[in-house]
């Protein structure tokens, strides 16, 4: 391992486990439960990867494909948790099944994203490698997603820079972007060393994000403003429509067994 990959090993086990103590001390883990045990989740993957990689270099990589679907599915959740945190202004008057309606709409977002998502091949690796980086890409890919219709409703939302949820998602949006565009780069580049500096540039981006991270989470949350009148009134009455709905299939029973 050179210097440089020491380095930005280093930098980044030490910001993950300062924005952990940050999103403690803050008692941010209460408004985002599941993002800090991501975080946290994160320490100790990079720790284990680490001891790995040095004292066990051939058995790397089957860590890796271990580590990466968990990792994938962690991600989802955040995702789930942050668009469920968004609704707050009004979520104590939607009804309980919301949340697996987000749910849904991730999933099929992600299965949406799956057939667009490994164009591009690196040559001479293994199936199930090229099924984790698809799995991989998927979730950049995402997150990309997520962030741009985070940041283009943030009207609607009523949300500002100084929001946790946008903060967050915008960590999230950067460093996707990155990783993305260096899966782009590394199937174009020729030899180990180029596609080292690829990853070498990934691993700074992502370090990027938690900088930025750790900064907004220094700073105080801004007190989260109601929702437009407008936008109130859609998502109640969305909601109100499925409700009556379902209600008035549960008291006509007979459905279907009239006779004209």
């Amino acid at each position: 391992m050179s210097r440089i990959d020491l380095l930005l090993w280093f930098a980044t086990l030490a910001m993950e486990i300062s924005i952990v103590a940050l999103l403690l001390r803050g008692r941010i883990y209460r408004l985002l439960p599941v993002l800090s045990l991501y975080l946290l989740w994160t320490v100790v993957s990079d720790l284990i990867g680490m001891v790995i990689g040095t004292w066990r270099p051939g058995r790397f990589i089957s860590w890796y494909l271990l580590e990466m679907p968990l990792d994938c599915t962690l991600q989802f959740v955040v995702l789930v948790e942050l668009a469920w945190s968004v609704l707050r202004p009004i979520r104590s008057l939607l009804p309980w099944w919301t949340l697996v309606a987000i749910t849904l709409l991730i999933l099929t977002a992600g299965a949406a994203v799956w057939p667009l998502a490994g164009f591009t091949q690196i040559h001479d690796i293994k199936q199930n490698s090229h099924l984790i980086l698809r799995l991989q890409q998927t979730f950049s890919i995402l997150r990309i997603l997520f962030f741009v219709a985070l940041a283009a409703g943030s009207q609607l939302f009523s949300l500002g820079w100084r929001d946790r949820e946008l903060q967050v998602a915008t960590g999230l949006g950067f460093y996707s972007l990155a990783s993305l565009a260096g899966s782009l780069v590394q199937v174009q580049v020729a030899g180990a060393s180029q596609y080292h500096i690829v990853d070498q540039f990934i691993a700074g981006c992502y370090l990027v994000s938690l900088l930025y991270w750790a900064v907004a989470f220094l700073q105080k949350e801004a007190p989260r403003q109601e929702f437009s009148p407008q936008m109130r009134s859609f998502l109640l009455t969305v909601s109100g429509a499925a409700r009556a709905s379902r209600i008035a299939l549960q008291e006509d029973p007979l459905r279907g067994d009239r006779r004209p």
